[in-house]
């Protein structure tokens, strides 16, 4: 349960059908609290709080798709209600619809900027989406006797914790990609200049000059749409992709090109071992900073001998990495020839390139060619 609320508005005597159900909600009956407001709805003596507390219910025992069509059927009823826009956001976080949830909570606010509990909401949705510093502002803007009503020390200890991640959060990475994924490709290829697949491409006939057609065991990481994936499959014996982002990859579905897609991080690929002969990442690994987790995952699944290509944001200083002004990680070659050498990686070819750019400037970054040590 993302808090803990009490309906302060109101002051109900212990027979009141809707202090019951409040109560059975509260202790975690969720299913009994349903059943008792289904009744009241269905009697005509439900007003806006037992709307509100049946959406709730209703999400708390699962029925999603109903939670949601109650939330929205009392938006509907009571609009310009800062409570009902809250609700129906909360409906929506909980049906997975982060985008429109944190509209919803922010309108919320717009109409009520006193809303607690919209203010907490919405912190909690911007934890969904990979955002701390903006769950932070969110809850500290909560008034300090509201507070108790919510399990704030708990949100604010996690967003702190995320904070400090020497990565993007993977749910950060899957928001934003859930966002881009409808006109990604026009956006890659025709805004930013997105070259990252056909370099790895000329990387790859460097280092394997002699590979046959249809001959490789190849897996795509962060695969998004499947550009780097159209780019390789003619060495493919069989093409496998992973990525964060589940919209992302309805639409490397529709191009018909893998032979299996999965939702997976990089950091945590589970699946038959050294079964791969390439591993691909292309603009992938500028949202990790650490490496150390990727590289130990990814040499699980390529066979002796196999190769792991990726492109990297360049950081032109020092033997580490840095977070750059985009939230896009940048990594030296220092680092990144130590990091391949403590996990037995050779370092095949390693070439400047620029993978796209930012606001027509080119982006410095490397193409990195690792072989598996045999």
């Amino acid at each position: 349960m993302w808090f803990v609320s009490t309906t302060a508005s109101v002051r109900l005597s212990s027979d009141d059908p809707l202090a019951r159900a409040e109560a059975l909600l509260a202790g975690g009956q969720a299913s009994e609290a349903a059943d008792a407001l289904q009744l009241l709805i269905e009697r005509g003596r439900a007003g806006l709080l037992a709307r509100l507390m049946y959406a709730r219910a209703l999400s708390q025992t699962g029925e999603l798709d109903a939670a949601l069509e109650t939330a929205r059927e009392t938006a509907l009823m009571f609009p310009g209600i800062a409570a009902v826009a809250a609700g129906l956001g909360e409906a929506l976080l909980r049906a997975g619809k982060l985008p429109i949830a944190i509209a919803e909570f922010q309108r919320a606010l717009r109409i009520d900027p006193q809303l607690a509990e919209g203010r907490f909401l919405l912190g909690c949705a911007w934890l969904e989406a990979g955002e701390p510093e903006k769950a932070l502002q969110a809850f500290h803007e909560i008034p300090a006797d509201a507070a108790a009503s919510f399990v704030l020390p708990e949100k604010i200890a996690e967003a702190e914790q995320m904070r400090a991640l020497s990565r993007s959060n993977a749910r950060y990475v899957r928001h934003l990609f859930d966002q881009f994924a409808t006109d990604y490709d026009v956006r890659m290829l025709g805004q930013l200049g997105y070259s990252a697949p056909r370099i790895l491409r000329e990387l790859a006939q460097l280092v394997i000059p002699d590979v046959q057609a249809h001959s490789l065991d190849i897996l795509d990481l962060g695969c998004g749409t499947g550009l780097t994936g159209l780019a390789f499959r003619d060495l493919a014996r069989r093409l496998d992709g992973i990525d964060l982002s589940p919209s992302m990859l309805e639409k490397a579905r529709a191009r018909g090109i893998y032979d299996e897609l999965t939702v997976s991080d990089v950091e945590n690929l589970i699946g038959a071992r050294e079964r791969y002969d390439l591993v691909l990442a292309a603009d992938t690994l500028v949202y990790l900073g650490d490496l150390r987790a990727t590289f130990a995952s990814v040499s699980t699944q390529i066979k002796p001998g196999g190769f792991f290509l990726f492109t990297a944001e360049k950081e032109a200083e020092g033997d580490g990495f840095s977070l750059g002004p985009k939230r896009r990680w940048r990594h030296s070659e220092n680092y990144l020839r130590s990091e391949a050498d403590g996990f037995g990686y050779t370092m095949a070819g390693l070439v400047n390139c620029s993978p796209r750019t930012e606001a027509g400037v080119p982006v410095e970054g490397y193409a990195v060619a690792l072989q598996k040590s045999t």
